[in-house]
């Protein structure tokens, strides 16, 4: 259930992001999820679109460099603790999560990975039934 994840590089200086969002508006593409980590210089958008395929194009085009990565989408119980107990049952398998990002949505959590074994990690999460997001629903989350 891996889904494909953009990760743009953006210069910390005003409008990038602006210029990401209307690229992808002006595609009909949208923004299902995202996270930015950042530090003086520079910030990383990873995000998820309904179509990464067309957004990596058109924001090379729009000169931005861009990147495509596996990640594992998953939904949990949006309670106390469900994330701790799948995470321990990752890392007791010395699966290491090299970063997450999630939203809460009612009664559940849509999880994000990036996890240092995309294929253990997946058999680790169906051995212990949790739900794994399709990448299409992903996209239209």
């Amino acid at each position: 259930m891996l889904a494909k994840q953009l990760s743009i590089f953006l210069e910390n200086k005003g409008g990038r992001l602006t210029k990401v969002t209307e690229v992808l508006g002006q595609e009909h593409i949208n923004l299902t999820a995202m996270s930015i980590a950042d530090n003086s210089d520079f910030g990383i958008l990873r995000c998820i679109v309904s179509d990464p395929e067309l957004a990596y194009t058109k924001l090379k085009e729009a000169g931005f460099t861009v990147k495509i990565t596996d990640v594992i989408g998953m939904c949990i119980p949006n309670t106390p603790g469900s994330l701790a107990v799948v995470l321990k049952h990752l890392s007791d398998s010395g699966v290491f999560i090299e970063y997450l990002y999630s939203f809460s949505n009612g009664d559940g959590a849509n999880v994000v990975i990036r996890p240092s074994n995309l294929e253990e990690c997946e058999r680790i999460l169906e051995e212990i039934k949790v739900d794994l997001l399709a990448a299409s629903d992903l996209y239209k989350l």
